[in-house]
């Protein structure tokens, strides 16, 4: 299982804990650090069945408004991945991947339901 991480985050923190409770020890990605792929977050969107405007992208994140994007903005999930992959602090967190399954931990209990 990889576990997309960021330790300043509380639902992240909160998330990767509540893993462990469970006895799961996910692979960490530290994300902000680590970089993304644009197939890596093209992924992500697949596996979730989501458009990236639909909860994988931060919108409320300066980052966003700053880049001058908008949720009415109809970009291709390879352009939007591409974006999230040169600014990774707009991917939504945490985000665990245990085979093709992932889940987004808001409500951290989410990542639960693919352990």
């Amino acid at each position: 299982m990889l576990y997309y991480h960021n330790p300043r985050c509380s639902k992240s923190r909160q998330g990767l804990a509540l893993l462990k409770e469970k006895g799961v020890e996910p692979t960490i990605k530290e994300y902000l650090k680590e970089g993304l792929t644009t197939k890596e977050v093209k992924e992500l969107a697949t596996s979730l069945n989501i458009e990236p405007l639909d909860g994988l992208i931060r919108v409320k994140e300066a980052t966003f408004k700053e880049l001058g994007l908008s949720k009415k903005d109809s970009k291709t999930l390879a352009q939007w991945s591409k974006i999230i992959a040169e600014n990774p602090v707009l991917l939504e967190r945490p985000i665990l991947k245990n085979g093709k399954r992932v889940a987004i931990g808001r409500p951290p209990e989410n990542l639960i339901e693919i352990v």
